[in-house]
């Protein structure tokens, strides 16, 4: 490689490390070199390590897993975290950073020593045993603090507050209060605080996957998924702006996180995009929905689909299946825009001599995908997504050593398994803080006061309890990652629409795709912002252009609560043909209504048809979907007849 050439991917991972810093606060961690970085790396590799080892060889306790887990997580946190944020405040401080790595071990080391005197006890506790549980609530604010940001702890803080003073609150709110003693005890020493299922779901399953998004990436994944999704859409109309979509969707479902997914194809993409003639806001406005989609597309998911499982007591692949067809239309109603908007700005595809052969790519590097095979083969085997993960690390590491160019040295081992015990840093934070508010729901009722609540204020009314729903999932999204974010209304929101008729399922992928959404949505639209950073457009604008694009995932979730056929709930044949053929109508009549474009502009009478046909064809029943289906052939006759009356004309 020529030395320009090297110094210009230097720059540019440097601005790809400077934007997750930016817009991930868990990606912001100090750097150490010498023995410092040497005990820090060994830390990790154990972590990792830990976790492999009881994947494949059986799992603790729940209660000594969980307390190992957050023990080795928050021992990271706090050796790689400062305090304060800032480049001169990054260095170590031994007495504080030093007395939080220690009471971390401790508020862990006192579970696993203790753990069958505390049951021999059972809910007796000592003077030291209040104090160990009142440490690791510090504990855990503190760490989400630094490694997440201030708001999840504030949330966690009030739900604790108002379990304390339950006799003070209004209304329906009340209850009789506990002490802070019985408030620490409970978060610390049960499975419904701290340890509860959040944390065990981070300790196995999402551990795993995210270790497994560390080997994909170090062994070349994500560039085999580009250059695929280049060989596919690179020839037809906006081939760039459309493999952005595909790859995106592919790494997105490994990754499992907006932001990190848009930095790391974006940086490729969107100059791409740029190059072929889309604006910088398009462009990063199409790399911000797609990666965000991830989240939401089978077989992996984001990490939320875990702990969705344990949450209804159901197999991870039963959610994998129910979300493959709204993620489906979520992924083409992008495409579709993507495709409208090229025709509206006359933009061709690539160059045949830069789109990658398709064979050729699949040849080279085409073992790679193996893994993924593994995967989604164990999972609709039955076998669980702790185990299906644990294989696929070991495929991949396996197949690495085929091809020369990903081959892994043993400091390439070393480095992916720090990468990936550093990567899973956050989400543990954040199921462990979360903890404190589904704590909180159990001990105070307060779960079944905010259904009650929630089907009062709606008046019973499906539609309305929905769309508070849905406004919660956004709010809440601005300020909490989006694992938090549905554990938070899964407890508290989703009970409520089960309760209006939504099958239960549905309700809390309902919550999952708003909280998922939110990470597009300004004012805090965080995976747009990145975006933005990358193409150098308006954050704001960006982030309000990619809400235009990523449309149908406001409009699907209402239609599966609505109509579970569509999650293939109890769906025959015929009806889940009819929804993929009404869906796919419905998502291109609203997208094209959206953007103001079909084959010409749209007329505003034109625009309120398609909308109208749109929702015609997503509402379920055979007599909407025949309206809508007449209204949307029309607008579409009436736009191709004028271009057909044009070539006639010229000919």
């Amino acid at each position: 490689m020529a030395e320009s050439e090297e110094l210009k991917l230097k720059n540019g991972h440097l601005k790809e490390d400077e934007l997750l810093k930016k817009y991930d606060p868990s990606t912001d961690y100090r750097s150490y070199t010498g023995i410092a970085a040497i005990i820090v790396t060994s830390i990790a590799v154990f972590t990792s390590l830990f976790h492999l080892y009881t994947a494949g060889f059986g799992v603790l306790l729940a209660l000594k897993q969980r307390a190992t887990h957050l023990g080795l997580m928050f021992t990271l946190i706090f050796l790689l975290y400062p305090a304060i944020k800032g480049e001169e405040d990054n260095k170590f401080i031994w007495g504080l950073d030093l007395l939080f790595v220690l009471g971390s071990i401790a508020v862990s080391s006192y579970i696993i020593i203790n753990y069958e005197v505390l049951v021999r006890r059972a809910g007796m506790f000592t003077q030291l045993d209040n104090i160990m549980a009142v440490l690791a609530i510090i504990i855990v604010l503190e760490g989400t603090r630094r490694v997440i940001g201030p708001e999840l702890p504030i949330i966690s803080i009030l739900f604790l507050v108002y379990a304390r003073f339950g006799p003070m609150m209004p209304g329906m709110l009340g209850h009789r209060g506990y002490s802070w003693t019985r408030i620490a005890q409970h978060m610390y020493y049960t499975t419904e605080g701290i340890f509860g299922i959040p944390l065990g779901v981070s300790s196995t399953f999402i551990f795993l996957f995210l270790l497994l998004g560390a080997f994909a990436k170090r062994t070349g994944l994500g560039d085999l998924f580009i250059d695929l999704a280049m060989s596919l859409t690179g020839r037809t109309t906006g081939g760039p702006a459309k493999a952005a979509v595909v790859s995106s969707g592919f790494m997105g479902s490994i990754s499992g996180s907006s932001v990190a997914n848009t930095v790391t194809t974006g940086s490729f993409t969107i100059p791409l995009m740029k190059r072929v003639g889309y604006n910088s806001q398009f462009a990063a406005a199409v790399e911000a929905a797609a990666s965000t989609g991830g989240q939401i597309m089978p077989p992996i998911m984001g990490a939320a689909a875990f702990i969705m499982a344990e949450f209804i007591g159901v197999p991870y692949v039963t959610i994998a299946r129910a979300a493959i067809l709204p993620a489906l239309l979520y992924y083409i109603s992008v495409g579709i825009m993507v495709h409208l908007e090229s025709k509206k700005q006359g933009l061709e595809g690539m160059a045949p001599e830069l789109i990658p052969k398709f064979l050729t790519v699949l040849k080279t590097r085409g073992h790679m995908i193996a893994p993924l095979i593994v995967i989604f083969y164990y999972l609709f085997r039955g076998y669980t997504p702790l185990r299906a993960a644990y294989l696929g690390i070991l495929v991949s590491f396996a197949l690495s050593f085929l091809k020369k160019d990903t081959r892994m040295s043993l400091m390439d081992l070393i480095d992916t398994l720090k990468e990936g015990a550093i990567s899973a840093l956050g989400v543990a934070a954040a199921c462990a803080a979360v903890g404190f508010i589904v704590g909180t729901t159990t001990l105070t009722g307060l779960g079944l006061k905010f259904t009650s609540l929630t089907v009062a204020l709606s008046r019973g009314n499906l539609f309305l309890a929905l769309f508070f729903t849905m406004v919660a999932c956004t709010i809440l999204g601005k300020g909490l990652p989006t694992t938090a974010t549905y554990i938070v209304l899964a407890t508290m929101a989703a009970p409520a629409l089960t309760n209006l008729g939504v099958p239960i399922l549905a309700s809390h992928l309902f919550v999952l795709y708003f909280g998922v959404i939110a990470d597009l949505t300004p004012p805090a639209a965080l995976a747009a912002y990145a975006g933005a950073g990358i193409a150098g457009s308006n954050p704001l604008k960006t982030g309000l252009t990619a809400v235009k694009l990523a449309v149908a995932g406001f409009v699907v979730p209402f239609v599966f609560a609505y109509s579970p056929s569509m999650l293939l709930i109890d769906a025959t044949i015929f009806q889940v043909v009819l929804i993929v053929i009404t869906s796919i109508l419905g998502v291109f009549a609203l997208s094209a209504a959206v953007l103001g474009y079909l084959n010409r502009k749209v007329s505003n009478v034109e625009r309120l048809a398609l909308i109208l046909g749109s929702l015609g064809l997503l509402v379920p029943g055979l007599t909407t979907d025949f309206i809508g289906a007449i209204i949307v052939a029309f607008i579409v006759f009436l736009h191709y007849k004028e271009e057909i009356s044009v070539h006639q004309a010229a000919a």
